[in-house]
């Protein structure tokens, strides 16, 4: 068995790698950035080692940085987990060389699927299906627009060398592809180091189902069975499930030997996974992962299977501990991937310190952070992984809501409430829906604000809120006005609440109506009332100017003071200024100044954790004046264009 495992990676798959080794008794060996210095991997590691600065090219992505904390800790095997290195034929071919084991398939096998043209023309060439497109060598912009008109429109690009979405692109008409290109090839180039692309026609209405395959040394290779992963947003999933509800048997048999073949195609070895895009009854190959996937914990709840021990076993040399005929189902298993970033902005990365964080304790989490810990804008912005299973599919939905309810964060925001709406959503309860499902009923999954939250928190106010432990006093002050008047503001808006106070009982009178308030007792940072009748809970924090009200897995933020608030990436009222809506580093201005633009145009390219993100013109106008160029670091708030309109 290993001895020393070096991990590769950051965040909650290193901790989740680190807690099976621990059980194993393997000791592990931590990397960071200067970003991750106290970060929760590097504190629960056996051993810790720096590898460079934050940014990633300069550390998590460097195979020579890695082999050195190889070198220096001994480890005799690294774990690439996902992301970064895990799909890096070069660091397979490093591992080799220096006599340590790689938790993976070999570098040959690597490089036949880790690049999607050549991957597709192996799979094509061995007579499974594969979705229409191009995936020819000519990467030259002239080819690929022509091929581009042959697959026709829509289209997807994708960059062949990753996935996560990154690197994307969907194209609707001719004239939009030359800087969806361009784009998708600098996103491609900056997460993967490769900037080639391929054209598949895009399906209007496919499931995402993928197959979990897990290969030894010894021949011997069986499908894990399928999950759906076709809950996606900016072509990125957050929501997995297992067994996928529209697959019956006789598909799974179909799909686990189609991934299967795969696998035997190029000798794999280790944890995999096959990915099939199905349509009408039809599936076709996409891509084959090389490595973990992010949702395999679903995989393993419904087994009764660790993947990373069956991983470092299989790396050691040991034979599968199980045959294809030996493994059934039980049971339905359900993730949803905590994000950092604002669902009401077209699910912008947010950026900040984690002043609070609350996991459930009543499912699975696999988390990478805690409180106090900073979200950079150097890595992907998802926090946790929260798995639920259950008796059957119904019951691991609802276990899932709930522990979403009970999850809390506070200092940046999050899909946890978005996730909650998508889970009670009769089109994903039904079990049929499609990648479309996020774009078809946006206006039922985007959260709207909460007119409780409000109440708690003019609530909270009224009973002397303070960042100090909320209420000093036990129970009610009996000295409180009758009456009083708070003001907040809720991003521009500026809100007030009337408080009265009649013995026991709180009118709160707000923009969205009056409510009677009976038996508010506060405990912990925590309200409870009853409020017309209904009881609410939530969770109050004051910091500085600001008050954080956690409620049902949302958090409203709401500004004691009145602030000067800006609408990031909007003109803001009579200013004319366009500001960043994130920190970030700018890729390319778009427009000069004099220039006259339309309403939705594309006035800067911002790069932040990973995604390249568009600023578009809030309403037409003339260019003024442009504060920034390409390559400057921008920080969240600061101009970019001024606008005249």
């Amino acid at each position: 068995m290993i001895r020393t495992l070096l991990i590769a990676n950051r965040g909650e798959i290193a901790c989740r790698i680190i807690r099976t080794a621990r059980r194993l008794g393997v000791e592990t060996v931590a990397v960071y950035s200067d970003a991750d210095a106290a970060a929760p991997h590097v504190r629960q590691a056996d051993e810790a080692i720096r590898i460079g600065p934050p940014p990633a090219t300069q550390s998590y992505l460097s195979v020579a940085r890695v082999m050195d904390a190889v070198a220096a800790t001994g480890a005799d095997a690294v774990h690439p987990g996902y992301g970064f290195l895990s799909e890096n034929a070069a660091l397979a071919e490093a591992c080799a060389a220096a006599g340590c084991v790689f938790v993976g398939p070999s570098a040959a096998a690597m490089r036949a699927m880790g690049s999607k043209i050549q991957a597709k023309q192996l799979v094509q060439a061995a007579g499974a299906p594969v979705v229409p497109g191009y995936q020819g060598d000519d990467q030259t912009d002239a080819t690929l627009a022509r091929e581009a008109a042959q697959v026709g429109y829509p289209l997807l690009i994708k960059a062949s060398a990753g996935g996560g979405g990154k690197g994307m692109r969907l194209v609707t008409e001719a004239g939009q592809f030359e800087a969806a290109l361009a784009g998708a090839r600098r996103e491609a180039s900056a997460a993967f180091g490769d900037d080639s692309v391929l054209l598949e026609r895009y399906l209007a209405a496919p499931k995402h189902i993928e197959v979990q395959v897990l290969a030894d040394q010894h021949g011997n290779v069986v499908s894990l069975f399928e999950r759906d992963c076709s809950v996606q947003r900016r072509h990125q999933k957050v929501i997995e499930e297992a067994p996928a509800p529209t697959v019956d048997a006789p598909l799974r048999v179909r799909m686990g030997e189609a991934a299967a073949r795969v696998a035997r195609a190029v000798d794999y070895v280790g944890a995999g996974t096959v990915e099939f895009i199905a349509e009408d009854g039809a599936f076709h190959f996409m891509e084959m992962n090389t490595r973990l996937q992010v949702e395999h914990p679903v995989t393993e709840a419904i087994l009764g299977l660790d993947l990373v021990e069956l991983q470092l076993r299989v790396a050691a040399g040991e034979p599968l501990p199980f045959t294809q005929e030996d493994l059934t189902i039980r049971g339905h298993a359900i993730e949803a991937r905590v994000y950092a970033e604002n669902v009401k902005r077209n699910f912008l990365p947010s950026t900040g310190t984690l002043h609070r964080v609350a996991w459930p304790h009543t499912v699975r989490v696999d988390a990478g952070v805690e409180a106090g810990g900073e979200v950079s804008v150097h890595y992907d912005p998802m926090l946790a992984k929260i798995i639920a299973h259950g008796a059957d599919r119904n019951a691991a939905i609802v276990a899932l809501r709930e522990a979403l309810r009970q999850t809390e964060i506070v200092g940046v925001e999050h899909n946890v409430a978005y996730l909650r709406h998508i889970l009670g959503h009769e089109a994903f309860r039904g079990g049929a829906y499609t990648t479309r499902l996020a774009e078809d009923h946006a206006a039922d999954l985007v959260p709207a604000e909460d007119p409780m939250s409000l109440v708690a928190a003019a609530l909270a106010l009224v009973q002397g809120a303070s960042s100090d432990g909320p209420w000093a006093a036990d129970g009610f002050q009996l000295n409180l006005p009758h009456s009083q008047r708070i003001t907040l503001r809720r991003g521009r808006k500026r809100l007030q609440a009337e408080v009265t106070r009649t013995g026991a009982v709180f009118r709160v009178e707000t923009p969205d109506g009056a409510f009677s308030v009976r038996g508010a007792a506060f405990a912990d940072n925590h309200l409870s009332a009853h409020v017309d009748g209904a009881r609410i809970a939530a969770a109050i924090h004051r910091l500085g100017d600001d008050l954080f009200v956690a409620k049902d897995g949302a958090t409203e933020r709401f500004s004691v003071t009145n602030p000067d608030a800006q609408d990031f990436g909007n003109v803001a009222s009579g200013g004319g200024k366009v500001t960043a809506p994130m920190p970030g580093t700018v890729v390319t201005v778009q427009v000069a100044t004099g220039e006259r633009v339309r309403q939705g145009q594309t006035l800067v390219v911002l790069e932040a954790m990973k995604m390249e993100h568009n600023v578009v013109a809030p309403g037409a106008g003339r260019v003024t004046a442009v504060q920034v160029a390409a390559g400057q670091r921008v920080e969240e708030g600061m101009e970019l264009i001024t606008l005249d309109a």
